[in-house]
């Protein structure tokens, strides 16, 4: 390790230099026809591609009967790789720091995730995508509260649509877009039990560790740079014709095991900017009530697109890495 301590940059140095090395043309990121979908921070992207991903996530917990309130930072990360133009793994794991109140402070390992996902429809004309995906978060390979002893697997479906195909009349709607994604996430394993009762007979019960839960939630996304490139010239120069503010609605429904039909989720506006080689994103985390928290709390991305910082170690690919010119045009 290099001890050597050099000038310390304030962040706002530290944002400028990123806006301005950063080329301002799109590679291959999610996209249909003339629609870049950009990765969220809250729900899960529709589209497959080379990337790595750092989630900061901040957020004050609930505490129940048994439990205290817990105020967590968590720092995800996750790397996904295509094999094919369609086809994309993703390997994934997430360190916490958690703060109970009235208790010490512990630190925690989550389950290492691994998962795979389709893409099965682009469509340019009416910038659609989809996608269908499993995901499982592999038990005991975790350590302390973040770990779980049981393995869980989550298969989603995955959509986006822009609304470029609007008639001329609504042509300031064209920038608008939604993502959104769908699916249950299920304990594989089960655990057994064992409990003696006042007569010394034993029963062995069946539990499963975890109850299944319902994921759902979606995105609604406003393109500056759709705006600027493809409706009117706006006049906004960079950094800000490549910003999309957007707010992202995450939700999960208990299904089973003694907490049926209770609901938890956030909803998070924010602002996401991104380059060829670099997004960056922030949100704010609006619990949706009081079981979910009481506390608003934050997410921040940073995110790089591999297969644009890394296009010479790919130079034999069956799919274009880049945009053409034509689809660049504006950017």
């Amino acid at each position: 390790m290099n001890s050597r301590r050099g000038r310390q940059f304030p962040l706002s140095e530290m944002l400028a230099a990123v806006f301005l090395f950063t080329p301002f043309d799109t590679a291959s990121h999610g996209y249909a026809g003339k629609r870049i979908f950009p990765t969220t921070l809250a729900i899960d992207d529709p589209f497959v591609m080379d990337e790595f991903s750092v989630l900061a996530d901040h957020f004050k917990e609930p505490g129940t009967d048994e439990t205290y309130a817990t105020q967590a930072t968590t720092i995800s990360f996750e790397y996904t790789a295509r094999l094919t133009r369609r086809l994309g793994l993703l390997l994934g794991g997430a360190f916490g720091h958690l703060e109970p109140e009235s208790t010490d402070s512990v630190n925690a390992l989550g389950n290492l995730e691994v998962g795979a996902k389709y893409q099965c429809l682009t469509d340019a004309a009416h910038e659609a995508i989809a996608s269908v995906g499993l995901q499982t978060a592999l038990g005991s390979t975790g350590i302390s509260a973040q770990g779980n002893s049981f393995t869980t697997l989550f298969p989603a479906v995955y959509f986006g649509k822009g609304m470029g195909d609007l008639p001329a009349s609504a042509k300031h709607l064209r920038p608008l877009a939604v993502t959104g994604i769908f699916g249950a996430e299920f304990p594989v394993d089960s655990r057994t039990a064992t409990r003696h009762t006042w007569d010394n007979v034993e029963l062995t019960e069946k539990t499963h560790g975890d109850p299944t839960i319902l994921r759902w939630g979606f995105s609604v996304q406003y393109s500056l740079q759709y705006l600027h490139a493809f409706v009117s010239d706006t006049g906004l120069e960079a950094p800000y014709n490549q910003m999309i503010p957007e707010v992202e609605f995450a939700m999960q429904s208990c299904l089973n095991a003694g907490c049926q039909g209770e609901m938890t989720g956030t909803v998070n506006p924010g602002l996401i900017w991104f380059g060829r080689y670099v997004q960056l994103g922030i949100a704010a985390q609006i619990p949706i009530n009081a079981r979910t928290g009481n506390s608003v709390g934050v997410l921040a991305l940073f995110h790089l697109f591999m297969d644009d910082i890394f296009a010479d170690f790919f130079p034999n690919r069956p799919w274009p890495v880049s945009f053409s010119s034509d689809q660049l045009d504006g950017y």
